[in-house]
């Protein structure tokens, strides 16, 4: 009867919210509040007055729509999220949109929306939590050890990214990993008979996971022994199956779409309440039920008792536990700028014409031996990337304590990992695939926008010259794309000096990700300064000067900044006055002050060229009315690299007649 009534206490703050909003989905914390209950009652490891604790479990709530769920237990359990925050459910800047968004509310460790990506930043923190606890636990110290714990729904589980994901989960074995699926049978559409009908549990065991079937999710009995077995499995991650009613309580909307996203209503909330023998109005909890659910000294608790085993740690290993603090705090290195700006230097004066991402892989051969918490990886492209490193373990199943991941063929799934990766702390996640692929992992790269976390992905292959592959692998609009995201940065380097400074910048840059763009083809290495090598960093830069006043500009990225170098050479050949912008990172140069931007293009310079190998629409703001853009109009075509340069008009002809056209 006592869990019940904690379970209530959910329930009603739950539909209460939902109904003063006016907007949000109450079925699914109607139906769930059990479950939530037995977890974070008796189960979850965690400290109110201290969110980022580095010992926490950690809580994703993959079925984000039920986010009054979430704030319910965290007003409850004692973070700083009132009952006034509660009544401020999806209004502007309340610290209770209408999804779970990382960094507005206390306790909250993923943005949970698009559904399925939960369980997977979820087995991105799983394996952190496993790698992590590989590399520095020691003996009787396991100074790194928690659970990762998630609710899902039918949603999450239809899907396709919950395959990749738990697929990955299972042969990793990652046994700290524990998902709730909550089995109610409905989605907005109505029982989900007709589109949902797989044998789950059955798809669980193929993965290789530990499965618990058919719970009760309403009975704190079923669901405490559940979490013990689940708890107890530590070679295999666990699915719990528990099944439920949605809108639990509801004498004329349970087990039905009705309640699914829409406000059960007043007159319906009121029934609820008689129904199961709640009392109070609406927002009111009981003292008693507060102390109930009060985790505070609880959590305080278990921090005080993890800090004593962390100080024994320290004092036996000082080195590690200040590797550990620094990482977990996501602080680089006292010697990485200094370490990387002598590797660029010595990059500049040691010319390579190499393709781009060979400079990344060598960017990378060196910075592993500074930042060990580089934790790697590719969706099966790891040849073609080249994002493995001189210094790459394979992480498995038998060693968690590597830093490479052969994530298969998985690009959302890799990057939504990514994001709980970063989100975990202790690493700095990469992951590779060909920049045409950034499609398939589209969303989960803007769930690392939205967030603001240091994931770094790395894009080969980055134009029609990839060749005889085709359209299908030729990105086009892909880079205006990752461009107009915002928050992301997406640095298209144009050779070895600017693909390392791009490493440089994604590394350093902790408020959000990166894109960094590569090239399948060699890349001549253009002469700087010192000046321009540190100029490079602000996105946009005076590659090469022009003689005197220019009376054209060149704007160009990567591969094409080769032709815009030939073309102004030739007509300064001429006695034409042409100045060259490299811009490997537009979104940086837009940070830039109006000093720095009117510098590199000057207002009064309309005469402008734009040169890239990508979606022409995107450059038309910098070219601006009088300006013109060499880019693509259409889809690629299979052939050979130089052909289809030469076809779609990169070619050094057509980028100097263009150019000559201009200043006529």
């Amino acid at each position: 009867m006592e869990n019940r009534q904690l379970a209530n206490a959910l329930r009603f703050l739950s539909i209460d919210a939902v109904q003063n909003a006016n907007s949000g989905h109450p079925g699914a914390p109607l139906g769930m509040a059990d479950m939530a209950t037995v977890l974070w009652h008796d189960f979850l490891q965690h400290n109110p007055a201290n969110p980022n604790w580095l010992n926490r479990d950690r809580f994703v709530l993959s079925n984000g729509h039920s986010s009054m769920l979430l704030y319910s237990l965290l007003h409850l359990t004692g973070y700083d999220v009132s009952i006034d925050d509660l009544k401020n459910f999806r209004k502007l800047h309340s610290k209770t949109p209408g999804h779970p968004e990382y960094g507005y509310t206390p306790g909250v460790e993923t943005t949970s929306g698009p559904l399925g990506q939960g369980i997977a930043n979820a087995v991105g923190m799983a394996l952190a939590e496993k790698t992590l606890a590989a590399e520095f636990n020691r003996d009787d110290l396991p100074v790194v050890d928690h659970y990762t714990y998630v609710f899902m729904g039918d949603g999450c589980l239809m899907e396709g990214i919950s395959h990749e994901v738990c697929s990955l989960a299972g042969t990793l074995r990652l046994g700290k990993l524990i998902a709730f699926w909550d089995d109610n049978n409905i989605s907005i559409d109505g029982h989900v008979d007709g589109w949902f009908s797989d044998d789950t549990a059955a798809r669980f065991r193929a993965y290789g996971w530990h499965v618990i079937a058919d719970i009760d999710g309403h009975s704190a009995e079923q669901l405490r022994a559940a979490t013990l077995a689940a708890r107890e499995e530590t070679s295999r991650p666990t699915l719990i199956c528990c099944k439920t009613t949605i809108g639990y309580g509801s004498p004329n909307k349970a087990d039905s779409h009705d309640c699914h996203g829409s406000p059960l209503g007043s007159e319906e909330v009121a029934l609820v309440r008689e129904a199961l023998g709640w009392e109070h109005p609406a927002f009111v909890i009981p003292q008693d039920i507060y102390a109930r659910w009060q985790a505070t000294d609880k959590g305080a608790n278990a921090e005080h008792q993890w800090q004593a085993l962390f100080d024994r740690y320290q004092a036996q290993h000082p080195q590690l536990a200040a590797e550990l603090l620094r990482r977990s705090n996501k602080q680089l290195p006292e010697e990485w700028h200094k370490v990387s700006q002598a590797y660029i230097r010595e990059l500049q004066n040691t010319p390579a014409d190499i393709a781009t991402r060979q400079a990344s892989q060598r960017a990378l051969n060196h910075f592993i031996h500074t930042l060990p918490e580089l934790l790697g990886g590719s969706a099966d492209l790891s040849p073609s990337n080249l994002t493995r490193h001189n210094q790459a373990t394979d992480i498995t199943a038998e060693n968690p304590a590597g830093n490479y991941l052969s994530y298969g063929v998985r690009e959302f799934g890799m990057s939504a990992m990514m994001n709980g990766i970063a989100l975990h702390g202790g690493f700095i996640p990469y992951g590779g695939t060909f920049l045409m692929f950034m499609e398939y992992a589209r969303n989960a790269v803007r769930m690392a926008a939205l967030m603001k976390q240091r994931s770094i992905f790395v894009y080969t292959h980055d134009s029609v010259g990839l060749g005889e592959d085709g359209p299908t692998h030729q990105p086009v609009e892909q880079l205006a794309a990752l461009r107009l995201t915002p928050n992301m940065e997406t640095w298209r380097g144009c050779d070895q000096v600017e693909a390392a400074v791009s490493w440089q910048q994604a590394i350093e840059r902790a408020d959000g990700p990166s894109a960094l763009v590569f090239t399948r083809q060699p890349l001549a290495q253009q002469p700087r300064t010192g000046q321009q090598l540190d100029d490079i960093a602000r996105g946009g830069y005076i590659l090469r000067e022009a003689s005197g006043t220019p009376e054209l500009v060149i704007i160009s990225s990567g591969s094409e900044i080769e032709l815009a170098v030939f073309a102004a050479e030739t007509l300064e050949k001429e006695g034409r006055k042409v100045r060259v912008v490299s811009m490997p990172c537009t979104e940086r140069f837009e940070k830039q002050d109006a000093e720095w931007k009117n510098r590199v293009l000057p207002n009064a310079l309309r005469n402008r060229l734009v040169i890239e190998a990508s979606i022409e629409g995107y450059w038309t703001g910098y070219a601006g009315l009088d300006g013109k853009v060499i880019g693509m109009k259409s889809f690629g075509e299979s052939a050979p690299a130089a052909v289809l340069f030469e076809h779609f008009g990169f070619s050094k002809d057509n980028a100097l007649s263009v150019a000559r056209t201009m200043l006529r």
